[in-house]
């Protein structure tokens, strides 16, 4: 068993290492995969979402062991290596305790110790569904993408202190949009061809009303700061709702934040507006109706056809077979087995009522007959 300076030591490598990893997001591959790994972790606190991805950046939806098991349906894979992350430890104060750290708090944080968590991809067992998924489905839809970016405009008109107008872009000399602190006011390319492009330049200008505004801890950023800050909210904000806006965002923030300090410092500051931008929109998608629960036939086979089911099968064993993320080929194969199930269920009752109805034709012997040579 490892000695107490042996686990401070392994403790410390862990969180440096998470640390040299931010420090190479100037590459924008590299970025992005960070961005990604905020966005789908936007519940953990900063520390711990630099840590998941430090020890595996493709990540997608981390639990412990057991959580799996009872919330999900799902078992951690033989042999899968643990991601750690940092849960606090709580302690009972003594009026000794209290008197020391000057406080009246029963309870206080003491230190913190390294829990095992494991990947989505890590795991087998039913499929893990997020409203998400079928957002992301639903938006790439020309006019639901329309309709988000419209209902987050009303939404900051009417229910906050922000207005949101439109001017042509011929106006603007260049730019998508901006943000005027003095009016608290955001302005958008209202002609703007491309609907997800309009959408991530309201998230960007939101970001920075929220971030840059005058009563902002932030108003004095330098720019590079600023922007590389609004682009990344944005990019996490379509990212979160399955738009990947990529090819524009991460050129974006190339160019502003060209050396390590800038994004260093400005992806500390992100994670809380992040947050407010997808709750923000989870909460509109809903009241849009874009997160209806997805049609599941394959819970319904009994409903099916013998051919629709035949169909079903063969496109099964097809999607298996091409398919190339490991969690999507398990997801497949339940499936298939499912519909395999079903058919070999049919046609068991199918051969019974056969030899019910015809008891004049002899059934197999039970015991296969030893007596055939080669």
């Amino acid at each position: 068993m490892p000695n107490k300076a042996n686990v401070k030591a392994w403790k410390a490598q862990l969180v440096a290492q998470a640390e040299q990893q931010i420090l190479k997001l100037t590459d924008s591959d590299q970025f992005k995969q960070y961005l990604n790994t905020l966005a789908k972790f936007h519940r953990y606190s900063a520390r711990n979402i630099d840590l998941i991805y430090a020890q595996n950046p493709q990540a997608t939806q981390v639990a412990g062991f057991k959580q799996w098991q009872k919330a999900f349906n799902r078992t951690v894979n033989r042999g899968a290596k643990a991601i750690r992350i940092a849960a606090p430890i709580i302690k009972k104060l003594t009026p000794a305790e209290q008197k020391h750290l000057d406080t009246t708090d029963e309870r206080a944080i003491v230190g913190y110790r390294y829990l095992p968590v494991f990947d989505v991809a890590q795991t087998s067992g039913e499929p893990v569904l997020s409203a998400k998924d079928f957002v992301k489905e639903n938006l790439a839809d020309h006019q639901n993408v329309t309709s988000l970016y419209n209902a987050f405009k009303d939404y900051l008109n009417q229910q906050t202190d922000l207005k949101v107008s439109e001017v042509p872009l011929a106006t603007l000399n260049g730019a998508k949009g901006y943000f005027q602190p003095s009016t608290n006011e955001i302005v958008i390319g209202g002609d703007e061809p491309d609907n997800a492009l309009k959408l991530k330049t309201l998230y960007h200008e939101y970001a920075h009303s929220q971030l840059h505004g005058i009563k902002s801890a932030f108003k004095d950023r330098p720019r590079a700061y600023q922007e590389t800050q609004a682009e990344a909210v944005a990019y996490v904000a379509m990212q979160n709702i399955g738009v990947d806006t990529s090819n524009y965002s991460l050129g974006y923030v190339a160019t502003w934040a060209k050396d390590k300090a800038v994004i260093h410092s400005a992806l500390s500051e992100i994670q809380q507006v992040s947050n407010k931008v997808i709750e923000l929109s989870d909460g509109l998608t809903k009241q849009l109706g874009l997160q209806e629960a997805p049609k599941e036939p394959a819970h319904d086979l009994k409903k099916l056809s013998a051919h629709d089911l035949n169909k079903s099968y063969q496109g099964l064993q097809q999607q298996v077979q091409q398919a190339t993320n490991p969690q999507q080929k398990s997801e497949l194969k339940n499936k298939l087995n499912d519909v395999h199930h079903e058919i070999s269920e049919r046609t068991q009752k199918q051969l019974q009522a056969f030899a019910k109805k015809n008891p004049e034709i002899k059934q197999p012997d039970s015991e296969p007959d030893q007596s055939l040579k080669r």
